[in-house]
């Protein structure tokens, strides 16, 4: 079952393979460990730091992995290796949790949790996607793994490495599993402190260590500014605590969301419908509504958050599929003993292909949302490898699938300065534009057309509609979103013209 797992994952990274700013800084700063090594003045952090620091651990452990295959494997294919290989340890680890779920409760609600999985869209696209909340990821369903087998050593320092390296939000979910653990008898809470000082000491160090090293001064990423944002925002009322975005860590630009928007819209969409079944398996098994439990209560909490995102709370997903798979196996294994049994049967396996022609709409549609990436990918075919090429690419461009690794050509100049005055005499300088633009006519277009050619023009999602008198009953509009442009013959002689009278004058 794992194998399938692994092909869908596959699938979804060779179909989208580029990625976005939310990913940037691990991809960037993998990119500089295989590459530039010990030079750190190369590195990309420095010059974009982005709005917190992040921790080098999960890079560094990937360009472990990567490096040897950089010196002969064409460098955009190396990005693709950086996330196969993130993508194993999300499977290795899931795979561990799955062995757990098959001795608790069978080889067929195991069997159901790995069919359930591999046909939800969101988990298996973040899998492989170099996101903190996917390096968190690896630990939480170790952690899970060790919950299971009552290794209370590991399961304290699979979650000491997830909450103080990556996400420390992730100690409210993994610490109602712990306060499980003590109220249970099972783990006591001298045995508790054993286990968490020492690890929690070594892992701290360790981070500290390695992300000062990277960062040229003395750091602890996840302590610096998540640690008490989160407690504060987690635990006071919303009626003190009134003002998350400005006061907290979160930008007061960042899109808001109502206070239930994870169960009645994440929620659904990463689990379509299978999320019909959950209930059934916490009705069914009252070990499942253990199982369920914490993930439901680190939903309520984060929920207090203003600013949500599906992949904040990627690590329940798991747990749900628990309960959800109990439900399934139920109601398919009674399928005999009535009519109303057989429809219900039917429904569990009808689900499944429903699950697979919404995951397989989306995986279309996450294709064509990564304008940036698809551009640079178009102009190293438009424009000869030997060729003189300086491109600045515009904010747009690299937050929607731009990494360092689509730099492909040594001798061609990548440029992200941000800021620059449109058609100014610093963006003439450059023979190469991708620029954000909405049509031919937009004014972030319109200005260059008496200096600049448009070589090609990109198109992104824009929505979908149903439409159920055709087949499929679907249809995906797109938008133009970026433009590629060349600058034309004789600009850059009239720009060193016009400089030269300006500096005469």
């Amino acid at each position: 079952m794992e194998t399938s797992l692994l092909i869908m994952a596959a699938i979804h990274l060779l179909v989208c393979p580029f990625t976005k700013v939310e990913e940037s800084f691990s991809l960037q700063a993998t990119h500089d460990l295989i590459f530039h090594k010990y030079n750190l003045t190369q590195y990309d952090h420095f010059q974009f730091p982005g709005v917190v620091p992040r921790t080098f651990m999960g890079p560094f452990l990937l360009s472990i992995f990567t490096a040897p295959f950089a010196s002969f494997v064409n460098k955009f294919y190396v990005q693709y290796i950086v996330r196969a290989v993130l993508g194993f340890l999300v499977i290795w680890s899931f795979q561990k949790f799955r062995q757990s779920i098959k001795k608790e409760f069978g080889q067929a609600i195991a069997a159901w949790l790995v069919l359930l999985t591999l046909t939800q869209f969101h988990f298996v696209y973040y899998l492989s996607r170099t996101l903190p909340n996917t390096f968190a990821l690896v630990f939480v369903l170790l952690s899970y793994h060790y919950w299971f087998e009552e290794n209370h050593s590991m399961l304290i320092r699979t979650s000491g490495i997830a909450v103080l390296v990556f996400r420390f939000e992730v100690s409210i979910l993994l610490g109602v599993i712990l306060l499980i653990e003590l109220f249970s008898g099972r783990l006591t809470f001298i045995e508790f402190l054993k286990q968490c000082v020492p690890a929690g000491l070594l892992t701290l160090t360790l981070t500290v260590l390695i992300d000062s090293f990277y960062w040229k001064r003395i750091l602890w990423p996840e302590g610096e500014f998540r640690m008490g944002c989160i407690l504060i925002s987690q635990i006071l009322p919303r009626v003190i605590c009134n003002k998350y975005s400005d006061l907290f860590f979160l930008n007061s630009s960042l899109k808001t969301s109502p206070l239930l928007w994870y169960f009645y819209s994440a929620i659904p969409r990463a689990m379509w419908t299978s999320v019909f079944f959950v209930p059934v398996g916490i009705f069914l098994d009252r070990r499942i509504r253990t199982v369920v439990f914490p993930a439901i209560f680190f939903v309520c909490c984060y929920s207090l958050l203003p600013h949500k995102e599906l992949r904040f709370i990627v690590y329940i997903f798991p747990l749900l599929n628990v309960a959800a798979a109990k439900g399934c196996h139920f109601l398919f294994e009674n399928r005999a003993k009535s009519r109303v049994c057989q429809l219900l049967a039917a429904g569990t396996s009808g689900h499944i292909f429903m699950n697979l022609c919404m995951t397989s709409l989306l995986l279309y549609v996450s294709k064509i949302n990564y304008p940036g990436g698809i551009a640079l990918q178009r102009l190293h075919e438009l424009e000869p490898a030997n060729s003189y090429v300086n491109v600045h690419i515009d904010v747009y461009s690299a937050q929607t699938g731009i990494s360092k690794f689509l730099e492909l050509n040594p001798h061609w100049r990548y440029n992200k300065t941000e800021k620059l005055a449109v058609g100014s005499a610093d963006m003439l300088s450059f023979t190469h534009l991708l620029v954000e633009g909405s049509s031919r006519h937009s004014s972030s277009i319109r200005v260059y057309q008496p200096t600049h050619d448009i070589l090609d023009v990109i198109n992104c999602f824009s929505h979908v509609k149903f439409d159920y008198l055709s087949f499929p009953p679907v249809r995906v509009y797109l938008k133009t979103c970026l433009f590629i442009l060349k600058r034309k013959p004789g600009v850059q002689a009239n720009i060193y013209r016009r400089r030269m009278e300006t500096k005469s004058e």
